[in-house]
């Protein structure tokens, strides 16, 4: 077992090294941030930038797994019911979530976010047949369910898509009572 003070300074770098490229990406596209860079912005040494990533690819790895799982962690937390406050408050949470990742913003901004895209496209793949594998049957097959699901994940990821292109042109706000509407109406009825 390590050392629980090893494993907080661990830690600590580790969010400094995280902060630093994210608000470097503020500033600058993902691809043209170096070592310096993150070092010099999180107030670090270049070693302990290497004792946690091999280099910036591997950090920009790991920060497209972390938003992963926070996307998908805040999907799973999210039933469907033909509730507007619950729906409002979980589109808003993804709102928000977007707008203060400035990663995910500028990869849904440019063309580069194709890997990012890749992956959240296999884990939405294992989301959906896992979701529909333990759903009840309804009117629907398991395989109309699962297109449904498809659907509202991949227009919601498009509304994002629009919204930081158009440099969060409407409020969190809006765009939720959008998403929410879309989904209350559109997609819930099939899911039902």
């Amino acid at each position: 077992m390590q050392h629980p003070v090893f494993d907080e300074r661990y830690s600590v770098a580790d969010e400094a090294i995280l902060g630093a490229f994210f608000e470097l990406t503020k500033r600058k596209n993902p691809d043209r941030i170096t070592v310096s860079d993150v070092i010099k912005t999180a107030g670090i040494a270049r070693s302990t930038f290497y004792n946690h990533y091999q280099d910036i690819p591997s950090l920009v790895s790991a920060i497209e797994d972390k938003t992963i799982r926070d996307v998908f962690s805040m999907m799973e937390k999210f039933h469907s019911k033909n509730d507007r406050d619950i729906c409002r408050s979980y589109f808003l949470t993804i709102c928000q979530y977007t707008m203060e990742n400035p990663f995910l913003a500028s990869l849904l901004r440019t063309p580069h976010g194709d890997v990012l895209f890749e992956k959240m496209l296999t884990m939405l793949h294992h989301y959906v047949v896992d979701t529909t594998a333990s759903s009840r049957p309804t009117q629907h097959t398991k395989e109309e369910v699962s297109y449904v699901i498809t659907c509202a994940i991949g227009s919601t990821i498009g509304v994002l898509h629009k919204w930081t292109r158009d440099n969060f042109n409407l409020a969190p706000e809006i765009l939720a009572d959008i998403l929410s509407q879309i989904f209350l109406s559109g997609m819930l009825p099939l899911l039902s």
